[in-house]
Formats: structure tokens, C-alpha cells, sequence
């Protein structure tokens, strides 16, 4: 459930937020900010499938290197759906493009899919600025331990933080420096 770095590792580390299919657009971003694959590192809060063009080239990233992610409320919903037999939540939420594949280029998801069934949900990263704690909707606790059994439910769903937050009642999470995010758009960070 939880994987542990160590930023100290990397020149930089950057974390990105729900990619959707859009790698051209994650590509440009890593152009315009000179990521270097041998040095860098880029960390996805989940939801790397559904909605955009290019979900396949976005599970490929998995492949790389300098990309890790924590699994998200989409990947989910797909493994959910391939392993059940039961399409139709995955499909309403942007799904549709796993069933227009053919042949190859299915099995290849497939594939793809499986190592998203080892994606860890929480990552812990010690860089310069401390501590942080990635996950895709929320750590749902007001306390964060390592290794610390929370519901996996709220950690790929949960808005109720974030709701406490925008209307001013939200205390945070003690236990760690930063804690990272996606799941709801949002014009600017909070």
C-alpha cells in the first residue's frame, strides 16, 4: 500500500497531478521544464487513463525510469472492471477507449494493467523541503504514519477534506511536511 523514496536521490523531483490520456500535453510540460530522465524525477497522483487521446502512451510511462505513480480512482475503476467482467462504471467515467482497442494493441494494455494492480496507493518522499506524502484524492486520517492502515476507498475518492478546506473548517494532516493530491480540478493549488 505504501512505497518509501528518497528524494535525496534525484536533482529534482516534480509531481504532476491526474494525467487522463494527455501525454502530448505532459510531454510539452516536461520539455518546457527540462526534465532530465537521468537525473529527475516525476511522480503522478494517479488517474494516468481515461478521457484524454493517449491513455496507452500514459501507462506506458510506467515503464520509465523516472516516473512512479500511486494508483487512482480511474485505474481502479479499470482493474475493477477487467477483473469483474463488469464494464459499465469504468465506461461512463471515459473507459470507452479499452473497448475501441483491437487485437495487439488491447493485450498491450492488458499488460499494462497488470503492473498497475502493483502501484503503491500512498508514496513517502523525503526531499529538501521535507516530507511528503502523495496519494491520489486524500490520506484520510488527521495524522499520517508510515505503513499506518487507512480506508482505500477515501484515499481514491474522498472530497471531504477538500470541501472543509474550501469553506474554511479544515485542520490538516500532522505527521508529514506536504501532502500531494488530485483527483478534483482545481484552478489553483491549496
Amino acid at each position: 500500500m505504501y512505497l518509501k523514496l528518497d528524494g535525496h536521490n534525484w536533482r529534482h523531483v516534480w509531481v504532476v497531478s491526474d494525467l487522463h490520456g494527455c501525454y502530448q500535453m505532459l510531454m510539452d510540460e516536461i520539455k518546457q521544464r527540462q526534465l532530465n530522465p537521468y537525473e529527475d524525477l516525476l511522480i503522478c497522483v494517479g488517474d494516468l487513463i481515461d478521457r484524454g487521446p493517449d491513455s496507452v502512451k500514459c501507462l506506458q510511462l510506467l515503464n520509465e525510469k523516472w516516473f512512479y505513480a500511486v494508483r487512482g480512482n480511474h485505474e481502479q475503476m479499470a482493474l475493477d472492471a477487467l477483473h469483474n467482467k463488469s464494464f459499465g462504471l469504468w465506461l461512463m467515467n471515459g473507459g470507452v477507449w479499452f473497448a475501441e482497442l483491437k487485437g495487439e494493441e488491447q493485450q498491450q494494455a492488458l499488460e499494462l494493467f497488470r503492473q498497475c494492480e502493483t502501484l503503491p496507493w500512498i508514496i513517502e518522499i523525503t526531499c529538501a523541503n521535507g516530507v511528503n506524502v502523495i496519494a491520489h484524492a486524500d490520506y484520510p486520517s488527521s495524522q499520517y504514519e508510515w505503513d499506518k492502515p487507512v480506508p482505500k476507498q477515501q484515499i481514491l475518492w474522498d472530497r471531504e477534506r477538500l470541501r472543509e478546506l474550501m469553506s474554511g473548517q479544515e485542520k490538516g494532516i500532522a505527521g508529514a511536511d506536504h501532502f500531494w493530491f488530485g483527483h478534483t480540478p482545481l484552478r489553483e493549488a491549496v
